[in-house]
């Protein structure tokens, strides 16, 4: 047998050796510092024999990130073994702690518990230090294969080993992973011993799981940790997490008075409270004005449809877990719009159009509404009603690629407006072996070609993801990450041949002949509710002075410049400027706090000398932190920030 190693050397052994074995025919050194191994791509400890032909990269402690997956996962049991240990000291029988499934997650691993006490988390930090504990005794992981039957003698008295092992196929490899007198059901990989682990972990939370996500089954005790190769990676997620804590839209929502989710009107159907409206205009206005500029034209569609329009779209069919139930009405059925784009198909058709008449770009904020479980709602990111910026562009195929760099351009436009300058490119093509795609192989074949013609043309870094189209066409997504990291996807542009040929759309060519338009589905911003709840996060609800909903306090400091304040008041007012009077008892300075709580953007500070002179005293926020200028002239100051306002400058 043989294996391979990454410069193309080929070691020969005369059995099916281990990754440690062929670091040790490398060098003892080698052996001391490896911690797991890249097995065809593949993880693997250095414990599992490999086949014959594998090509292996080791994995040593010079780069320990490169096995996290393997010492979250081998941590997993560590804790795993810390709880059967703490539950011994307080007197509970060996064995007395039952196990599900205990796999590594993103940045760390969770383990299902049948306990016979509930775990607390103030019992973290005694579980933490057995877990230290059980690291310093510098436990080998040995791992053994068995047959069904030893498998089922050894977990005889857990129900949900048994369970799982009673499964397994007779002739299915069964391994189990030991460290110590601790022994678990596992296909691993598994780090060579606990003293090799770093020490960067901590216990984060706990919540029921049901086992096997099957509300018929019994609810287990689920504890989720995380865990990095180093103490500064740890820290910085933790301080990660904060800052997420601290920008969580659902937070900033309440204390900026935003939107409300009231469960008397129903889960997942946000409402815009003043200030949120506000926000929700700035963003529609921004959005109106940039499609003015590229000639579409703005439609209404109501908020339900008869049935037979949903059918032959195949909306009905093909997403009939996220629509609402149907309405009879009058003896037909009706439900509520889950798309807009089966509307403007209808639009299109309204009457005959000529070639002369494309590209025609219909454009509506439409409200839609799908179904989504209890458990996945979450503020304004994940609803059950909200808006689409949705834009359909009928045009003949040789305006298709302009067209969708037209699209494109606008929609990198709308994120670099916003500050969202890390962006990836996801072409979402169809997969041939699933029958949920409708249309001829040949249209499949041109509108995927012509996303990545326009996305190779202007230079974009692009992901092609086989299966990620939509049933009826492939798409273009654009993978937004925030300033905590976290990716987001955002708009969309889809290329649609099929829609038209399902609704039998047609203009007539110069040839005096009826062809086939194609549609172009847009939405940059995706959701207005969706983008929104991102927006509040990526700003931390500092928002830019033409986004603020509150963007101008006035802050009189004494009762006799109340007047001064509400005559700067209007004439900002008079211009379009959001701006308030603090008229109340307050002290100055606690108007000042009470303005940066609810992080409005610009303070205007008046006293007598500013009464005198018509100036202000401004206060402002900014990325950089607060500036101040004193002595400014009002009339000044009004038209710069009238400019900053409809220029939307920072």
């Amino acid at each position: 047998m043989h294996v391979l190693l990454p410069d193309g050397k080929q070691l020969e052994f005369d059995h099916a050796p281990t990754a440690l074995e062929v670091a040790q025919a490398i060098g003892p050194r080698l052996a001391q510092d490896t911690l797991a191994a890249s097995v065809d791509g593949q993880l693997t400890d250095l414990m599992t024999p490999l086949s014959d032909g594998a090509t292996v990269a080791l994995i040593t402690k010079k780069n320990p990130g490169d096995a996290a997956p393997v010492f979250r996962h081998t941590l997993a049991h560590v804790m795993s073994q810390a709880v059967g240990e703490l539950y011994e000291r307080k007197g509970y029988p060996k064995g007395s702690v039952k196990r599900g499934v205990g796999p590594a997650i993103d940045n760390g691993w969770y383990q299902d518990f049948d306990l016979p006490e509930p775990l607390r988390e103030e019992d973290f930090p005694e579980i933490e230090q057995i877990m230290r504990d059980i690291i310093s005794r510098n436990l080998e992981m040995q791992r053994r294969q068995v047959s069904k039957a030893q498998a089922l003698e050894q977990f005889a008295a857990d129900p949900y080993k048994v369970e799982l092992i009673s499964e397994f196929p007779e002739d299915e490899i069964i391994t189990f992973y030991q460290q110590g007198d601790y022994i678990d059901l596992c296909r691993g990989p598994h780090f060579p011993t606990t003293g090799r682990l770093p020490g960067a972990f901590k216990l984060m939370s706990t919540s029921g799981a049901y086992w096997r996500g099957s509300d018929n089954n019994p609810i287990l005790q689920r504890v989720y940790g995380v865990a990095f190769a180093t103490q500064k990676e740890l820290d910085e997620y933790l301080h990660t997490l904060e800052e997420a804590k601290r920008r969580d839209h659902r937070k900033l929502g309440k204390e900026l008075e935003l939107f409300t989710i009231d469960p008397l009107v129903g889960k997942g159907l946000p409402m815009w409270l003043p200030n949120g409206t506000v926000l929700r205009e700035e963003l529609t206005n921004f959005m109106k004005e940039q499609q003015f500029r590229r000639n579409y034209s703005p439609v209404v569609t109501p908020n339900i449809g008869h049935l037979d329009l949903y059918r032959t779209s195949g909306h009905y069919q093909n997403y009939a877990d996220s629509n609402f139930s149907p309405i009879t009405v009058d003896d037909e059925e009706y439900m509520l719009k889950p798309m807009n784009c089966p509307h403007h198909m209808r639009i299109y058709a309204s009457k005959p159009r000529s070639y002369r008449d494309l590209p025609l770009r219909l454009a509506e904020f439409g409200t839609v509404y799908r179904y989504e479980q209890s458990g996945e709602l979450n503020g304004l990111t994940r609803v059950r009603g909200f808006t689409q910026d949705d834009a359909h562009i009928f045009c003949r195929p040789d305006q298709l690629k302009s067209e969708f760099l037209d699209v494109l351009d606008l929609t990198v436009l709308v994120l670099k407006t916003f500050g969202m300058n890390e962006v990836r490119f996801r072409v979402g093509t169809r997969d041939p072996n699933n029958a949920k795609y409708v249309g001829e192989d040949a249209y499949w074949e041109m509108a995927e070609g012509q996303i990545i013609e326009a996305v190779t043309e202007v230079g974009l870094p692009y992901s092609v993801e086989p299966g990620d189209a939509a049933f009826y066409g492939p798409k273009l997504d654009f993978v937004v990450k925030d300033v905590l990291g976290r990716e987001w996807q955002l708009g969309t542009i889809q290329v649609d041949p099929n829609l038209p040929e399902r609704f039998d759309l047609t203009y007539t060519g110069e040839d005096g002949q009826d062809h086939r338009p194609i549609v172009i589905h847009r939405a940059p911003f995706g959701s207005i509710e969706r983008f929104t709840g991102i927006l509040i996060e990526h700003y931390a609800g500092d928002f830019p002075l033409w986004l603020a909903p509150r963007q101008i306090m006035i802050i009189p400091i004494a009762d006799r410049h109340n007047d001064y304040a509400e005559t700067l008041r209007g004439e900002l007012h008079a211009l379009g400027l959001r701006a308030e009077v603090d008229d109340s008892s307050n002290r100055m300075q606690a108007k000042i706090r009470d303005a940066e709580l609810h992080k409005i953007p610009v303070m205007l500070i008046v006293g007598d000398k500013e009464q005198e002179s018509h100036e202000v005293s401004l206060r402002e926020r900014t990325e950089e932190g607060t500036k101040e200028r004193k002595g400014v002239k009002f009339d000044d100051l009004k038209n710069e920030l009238l400019v900053r306002y409809r220029t939307r400058m920072p």
